[in-house]
C-alpha cells in the first residue's frame, strides 16, 4: 500500500488533519509508527507530521515545568531543567531508541513499555492536547484509547519544592535497556518526618501506567523506614492487573512488587 506524508507548520493544523482522516497516523519520534510500517500495518494509508517549534521546548511556566511533547529522551538527559527525569529517561531503550522516542509519543506506548509515562503519573503531570485545556494524566491514561486521535503538545509538572523526593526504579532481565518486567516512580515529600501527600505509580502492572492507590494511602503520615512502611508493603499489589506476557507472568510480578517498592521507599540500590 502507497504510504503519504503530510507535514504541517502548525500542531493545531496537523491535529485537524488527523480528526479528519481515519486512516492517518501521527508521527512524534517514531518508534511506534515506523514499526508499524515496516511491518506492513495495512490500517492506515497517512503518515501526519508537523515542524511546530513548540513540541521541542522545554521551560519553566511559573510553578509548571513544561515539556514539549516533541522532547525526546536523549534531549530530557541533556537538558538542565528535566536533570531529575535523566534517570528514567536512560531507562529507554538504547542511544538509537533514545534518540527517536519522544515525551508524547511514551504517552501511547502500551505495557510493559512507557517507564517514562509511569514518572510522569507520580510526578502529578498535566497533558495538554491541541486545541484543548490541560487535563490530569491520570484522567488521560483512563481514556487512553479513546484519547488515540489526540496530538500531544507538552507535558506539565508541577515544580518539585525537593527532587530528592523523587525516585524511581526499572525492574528489567537485561540490563541496561531491557524491557520492564516493572517499574515503579515515587514522590515522597516529608513533613516534620512523616510522609504527606505521596504518591506512587507503577509501570508494567497493568495494561497502562497506573497509581498504587492503595500504597500512597498507607503511606499517608507515616515515616520512611521499615516499620513506617509495613502496612505499604502489604498492599503493594492491591487493585493492580499484571500481565503475562514473555518478559514476566503476572504471578512474578506479583511477588516481586513488594520487594523493590521496599527499596525504592528506603532508598537501597539494588
Amino acid at each position: 500500500m502507497p504510504m503519504s506524508v503530510k507535514t504541517f507548520a502548525q500542531v493545531d493544523e496537523a491535529a485537524r488533519a488527523l480528526a479528519a482522516s481515519r486512516s492517518a497516523r501521527y508521527l512524534g519520534g517514531g518508534t511506534l509508527i515506523m514499526r508499524a510500517v515496516n511491518y506492513g500495518d495495512q490500517s492506515f494509508d497517512t503518515i501526519i507530521r508537523t515542524t511546530d517549534p513548540r513540541l521541542k521546548q522545554i521551560a519553566q511556566q511559573g510553578d509548571m515545568l513544561v515539556i514539549g511533547a516533541g522532547i525526546t529522551m536523549s534531549e530530557v538527559i541533556a537538558n538542565r531543567e528535566t536533570a531529575f527525569l535523566a534517570p528514567v529517561a536512560r531507562t529507554v531503550g538504547g542511544p538509537a531508541i533514545r534518540n527517536m522516542a519522544t515525551v508524547g509519543g511514551n504517552l501511547f506506548a502500551a505495557s510493559p513499555y512507557g517507564d517514562f509515562t509511569a514518572a510522569l503519573l507520580a510526578l502529578d503531570a498535566r497533558v495538554v492536547p491541541a486545541g484543548g485545556q490541560p487535563i490530569s494524566l491520570d484522567e488521560f491514561l483512563n481514556a487512553r484509547e479513546r484519547n488515540a486521535g489526540l496530538v500531544i503538545v507538552s507535558v506539565q509538572i508541577p515544580r518539585l519544592r525537593d527532587v530528592n523526593a523523587f525516585r524511581y526504579v526499572k525492574v528489567s532481565r537485561v540490563k541496561p535497556k531491557g524491557i520492564a518486567v516493572m517499574s515503579i516512580a515515587a514522590v515522597l515529600p516529608m513533613q516534620a518526618g512523616r510522609l504527606a501527600n505521596a504518591r506512587v505509580a507503577y509501570g508494567a502492572m497493568g495494561p497502562r501506567p497506573l497509581r498504587a492507590l492503595a500504597v500512597e494511602r498507607a503511606l499517608e503520615g507515616r515515616s520512611l523506614d521499615e516499620a513506617g512502611i509495613a502496612q505499604a508493603l502489604a498492599v503493594a499489589t492491591e487493585g493492580v492487573d499484571p500481565p503475562s506476557d514473555p518478559i514476566a507472568s503476572d504471578w512474578y510480578r506479583r511477588q516481586i512488587a513488594p520487594v523493590h517498592l521496599k527499596r525504592l521507599l528506603l532508598g537501597q540500590r539494588r
